[in-house]
C-alpha cells in the first residue's frame, strides 16, 4: 500500500483521436501480452488428440465398427483417413467456428465449455447429415461412442489446461494482463479488489488514472500508483500495460469511451468496461439499440421454471447417491468424534431457509459439548463482522473437529437436508435463525434454497467480510443457472483441497 502525495501534471493532451489515422500508434507500437497464442496452440493439439483418442477407443470397443462404413474392409486406408484425420480436423473447424478458441472465453467462466458442447452438437448433426446424404451405412453405436467420447475428452483436456494456466498465474504471475484502471478512486479500488481476489482471472492492475482529479486521492492509501491529468495512452506505454479498464461512472460517457476505443484500434491494447451494473450477469443484460442509442435491457432473474425443476432433481439424485456412497466415511467420522469427545455425533441447529422457513441443519459435531456455555466468554474475540461468529483458533473445537472443519467433512451430513428439499447443493449458506430478522438486502437470500456450497465459499469463505459475503450471495440469487451451479461445484473441489478460509 502507498500514500498518494504527489502526481505529475502534463500539458493538455492533443486533440482527441477521431478514428481515422490508425498508423500513428503502430510507429511506437510496444510489445503486448500474447500468452493466448501458445495456449491456443496447445488447445488445438489437445483437441485433435482427444478426437483421435475417441475414434480409436470406439474402434477398439467395437471391433465391427469398420463394417459400419461402406466398403470399409476393402478400403482400409480411406476408413483410417476419415477416422483419424478428417473427423478430428472437422472437430477443430467446428470448434473454431463456435469461437471455442477465442481468447475472451479462455481461462475463466463457463462460456468456453458451452461452446465445446455446441460444437459437439454441430459435429453430430453434420455427421448424421453426411451419412444420410451419401447413404453411408454407419454403426450408430460406434459413431455415438466416438462423438460423445471426443466431447468428453475435449472438455477434460481443456479443464486440465485451464487448471495449469491458473497455477501458472497464481504462482508465477505469467500469462496475465496488466491493467490501467480509469475512473474515480472508489470505483477503481472496487474493481481492483474484485480482480485481485481471483488471480486465476489473469488481470493485474498496475496503475489508476483518476477522472475526478488528484485532490480526491490525496493522502489515501492505494495498492498501485495513482495518476491524474495524464494522457491515458501515454500512461499505458509508460507502465507497460496491455489493458485499459474503464470503471463505473467513467463508462457512462459514451463520447469519451467511443473516442478511447478509436485510439486503441490496431494497438493490441484491450479495452474493458466495468459498468455500474456490477452485480448483474451477462445473460440477463441485452443491448437493444434504438436510433443509434444502445439501451441495456435487464431481465428478471430466473427463480422458477424448467431450469429450477432440473436443479431440484439434480440435488435429490446427487444427495441420495452421495449418502449411499459416503456411509463408510460417515461411520469412520462418527467413531472419531465419539473417541475425541463423548457426546452426540451430529450437531443440529435451527437455520433460516427458503422463503424464511426454519429448518434444522445437519452437521458433524466439531466442538466440545459445553461449547454454547463457553461462547459468552469469547464474544469479544470474534474475528468476523455481521451475523457470523468465527475465531481462527477457537478453543471450543476439539482436534478431530478442527480437521473436519478444515477439510469441510463436517458439512457432509447436510446431504440429508438436500434430500429432504430443505437445502440445495449450491446456494447461499444457511444462517442461524437467531441472528436477526434478515431485513433489507440480506432477506433476498431467502428467494432460493440455501446450499452446501456457494459463491461465498469458493470466493474466500471465512476470510471475506460480511458485506462482501452478502454481495456474493445476492449476485448468485440474481444470476444463478445450472451451468453456474456446475461451475461452483467444480471450484468447490479446489477450495476444499486447498483448505482456504476454513476454520
Amino acid at each position: 500500500m502507498r500514500h498518494v502525495d504527489s502526481f505529475e501534471i502534463q500539458a493538455p493532451p492533443p486533440p482527441a483521436h477521431n478514428g481515422v489515422p490508425r498508423s500513428a500508434w503502430s510507429r511506437t507500437r510496444r510489445r503486448v501480452s500474447r500468452w493466448h497464442r501458445p495456449y491456443i496452440a496447445i488447445l488445438l493439439v489437445l483437441d485433435f488428440a482427444a478426437a483421435v483418442l475417441a475414434s480409436w477407443l470406439s474402434i477398439s470397443l467395437f471391433e465391427k465398427a469398420t463394417a459400419g462404413f461402406t466398403d470399409a474392409d476393402k478400403d482400409a486406408t480411406w476408413f483410417h483417413t476419415v477416422t483419424y484425420l478428417l473427423l478430428p480436423l472437422g472437430w477443430l473447424v467446428v470448434l473454431w467456428g463456435n469461437r471455442a478458441y477465442d481468447r475472451r472465453y479462455l481461462g475463466l467462466g463457463t462460456d468456453e465449455f458451452k461452446r465445446v458442447i455446441r460444437a459437439a452438437v454441430t459435429v453430430a448433426a453434420s455427421v448424421s447429415f453426411l451419412a444420410f446424404s451419401t447413404k453411408t451405412n454407419l454403426s450408430r453405436l460406434s459413431v455415438a461412442t466416438a462423438l460423445v467420447g471426443a466431447m468428453m475428452f475435449i472438455l477434460y483436456g481443456r479443464a486440465v489446461a485451464r487448471l495449469l494456466l491458473h497455477i501458472i498465474r497464481r504462482r508465477a504471475g505469467y500469462a496475465a494482463h496488466r491493467m490501467v484502471l480509469v475512473g474515480t478512486l472508489p470505483e477503481a479500488l472496487e474493481v481492483h479488489t474484485a480482480v485481485t481476489r481471483s488471480p486465476a482471472a489473469g488481470l493485474i492492475p498496475v496503475a489508476i488514472h483518476l477522472t475526478d482529479g488528484y485532490a480526491a486521492a490525496r493522502g489515501i492509501e492505494t495498492p498501485v500508483p495513482v495518476y491524474s491529468g495524464r494522457d491515458v495512452l501515454a500512461l499505458v506505454r509508460e507502465v507497460g500495460a496491455d489493458t485499459i479498464a474503464v470503471c463505473g461512472s467513467a463508462s457512462a460517457e459514451p463520447g469519451e469511451l467511443r473516442r478511447l476505443a478509436w485510439q486503441l484500434e490496431g494497438s493490441g491494447v484491450d479495452l474493458v468496461v466495468a459498468p455500474q451494473l456490477t452485480d448483474i450477469a451477462g445473460p440477463r443484460v441485452h443491448i437493444r439499440p434504438i436510433e443509434g442509442l444502445p439501451l441495456l435491457h435487464v431481465e428478471e432473474p430466473t427463480l422458477s421454471g424448467p431450469a429450477l425443476l432440473a436443479k431440484n432433481l439434480m440435488d435429490r439424485v446427487a444427495a441420495g447417491l452421495g449418502l449411499l456412497v459416503l456411509l463408510p466415511v460417515f461411520a469412520a467420522i462418527a467413531i472419531a468424534i465419539r473417541i475425541s469427545d463423548p457426546g452426540p455425533v451430529f450437531f443440529r441447529q435451527p437455520r433460516v431457509g427458503h422463503e424464511g422457513r426454519t429448518f434444522r441443519v445437519w452437521k458433524f459435531r466439531t466442538m466440545y459439548v459445553d461449547a454454547e456455555d463457553r461462547l459468552a466468554a469469547l464474544v469479544d474475540q470474534n474475528e468476523t463482522d455481521g451475523m457470523l461468529f468465527k475465531i481462527r483458533q477457537d478453543p471450543r473445537v476439539f482436534p478431530v473437529g478442527r480437521f473436519l472443519r478444515a477439510s469441510s467433512l463436517d458439512e457432509l451430513p447436510q446431504l440429508i437436508n438436500v434430500l429432504k428439499g430443505e437445502m440445495s447443493l449450491v446456494g447461499p449458506r444457511p444462517l442461524p435463525a437467531d441472528d436477526g430478522d434478515f431485513l433489507g438486502d440480506v432477506r433476498r437470500r431467502l428467494l432460493v434454497r440455501p446450499g452446501m456450497t456457494g459463491l461465498w465459499q469458493v470466493s474466500g469463505r471465512s476470510d471475506l467480510s460480511w458485506d462482501e459475503a452478502v454481495r456474493l450471495d445476492l449476485y448468485y440469487v440474481d444470476n444463478w443457472s445450472l451451468a453456474y451451479d456446475l461451475s461452483i461445484l467444480w471450484r468447490t473441489i479446489g477450495v476444499v483441497l486447498a483448505r482456504k478460509g476454513a476454520y
